[in-house]
């Protein structure tokens, strides 16, 4: 439709894709709004892939990162104590304890989880970026690894001290392959590309590809960072929940999450569940192909500068009980060759703020839901929108 397609010119954050050998090219912030949160904890579904109490599978030995040289002080480098307590746990694994503390990181050297090892940083411990001019780095990396938990603490990039100004690719913590993790009470902020990325090892072209798998995201607060907020590659088993993610601005798309793992190879499974998107320059949710079976439920989308929700030939996507306002442009917009959505019993209300008053009434359809011709099997129910003679408009 023709409003549709001046949005998403407008919208241009909502477009741009980096080749998957650069990731994806985009940003995103969250602003998680006070979570209580345990070791490991959250309901658990015995019919559902997905729980908010994923399993502790980790060792019993405890090592104290100050045990390994590691002075918290806002100075030293720590890196290598880090490292050297994840080593020195052993193959049984264990937890690394991080004690309150400013420790600076050099995310160019990284640290490397191993498998069935837990990081568990206390709620005034800080992990800062050293500032670098690199284009890509990352603070915590999970590679091929499993049984991973990272529990606690503040992560912090390097965005207003970077020393360079190209690349989108400096992550705080960067997954790739890595099965049977938990990211939890985590705040994640101010990284020059994304807070979190969780994708695959490898690519279908070689043939070699291995995706994350049954990861958990749980009370994480990821907010100002360039990119993304959160970005999902190659990954199956994806539980997002209880989370806020907020404020992406700096390098396009600037979402607060964006899923598009692109030819590197398949996302599905996908669960969003009760977090607040809210403030990012993009979108709040982007969703682009080779992707399916993602389900966005119960959030709450709001104030973001782009769309709520954009989908861009994206097959498979249920919305539902989802509240979505005051965003720049439409709460969803289904575009390309997007197919098999479901958007039911949602709050559609006083978006495309970049055109109307946020707290007016009426307008058309088209300022709340966009639809493009080029979909197909697109079903629309039960919403409730700025109109109210369109609540009960069917599609």
């Amino acid at each position: 439709m023709n409003t549709l397609v001046k949005n998403q010119k407008l919208a241009a954050s909502v477009r741009a894709a980096a080749p998957v050998k650069n990731f994806v090219k985009k940003p995103l912030m969250l602003v998680l709004a006070g979570v209580a949160l345990s070791a490991a904890a959250a309901p658990s579904f015995a019919t559902n892939w997905w729980s908010t109490t994923p399993q502790n599978v980790q060792g019993p030995t405890t090592i104290e990162v100050r045990s390994k040289g590691a002075l918290g002080n806002g100075v030293h480098d720590d890196t290598a104590a880090f490292q050297a307590a994840i080593n020195a746990l052993p193959a049984s694994g264990g937890t690394v304890h991080v004690s309150a503390g400013h420790y600076m990181i050099d995310a160019t050297k990284t640290i490397k989880m191993r498998s069935h090892t837990r990081l568990l940083m206390d709620n005034g411990a800080t992990l800062e970026v050293i500032p670098n001019s690199a284009e890509r780095y990352r603070m915590i990396q999970l590679w091929k690894v499993t049984d991973v938990r990272i529990v606690g603490g503040n992560l912090v990039g390097d965005r207003a001290k970077h020393k360079g100004s190209t690349g989108e690719w400096g992550f705080g913590i960067y997954m790739a392959g890595a099965t049977n993790t938990v990211v939890k009470a985590v705040k994640v902020s101010n990284f020059w590309g994304d807070g979190i990325w969780i994708g695959g090892a490898g690519s279908t072209r070689t043939h070699d590809l291995v995706r994350s798998e049954n990861v958990t995201v749980i009370s994480v607060a990821s907010s100002n960072n360039r990119r993304q907020g959160l970005s999902i590659g190659p990954a199956q088993h994806v539980y997002v929940v209880n989370s806020a993610f907020g404020n992406s601005n700096g390098a396009k798309p600037e979402a607060g999450i964006d899923i598009e793992p692109q030819t590197q190879g398949p996302a599905n499974a996908i669960r969003l569940e009760h977090n607040t998107f809210s403030g990012s320059r993009g979108n709040g949710i982007e969703m682009h192909d080779n992707i399916s079976d993602v389900t966005i439920t119960r959030n709450t989308i709001t104030k973001n500068y782009g769309f709520g929700v954009y989908g861009s030939s994206s097959p498979s996507i249920t919305m539902t009980a989802n509240s979505m306002t005051q965003n720049g442009l439409a709460a969803v917009a289904v575009s390309g060759k997007s197919h098999d959505w479901s958007i039911t019993g949602n709050t559609l209300k006083y978006n495309s703020t970049r055109y109307s008053s946020p707290t007016s009434t009426g307008g058309s359809l088209a300022r709340d839901l966009q639809i493009g011709t080029g979909t197909y099997a697109i079903s629309v129910s039960n919403n409730v929108y700025s109109n109210a003679k369109y609540n009960t408009y069917t599609h």
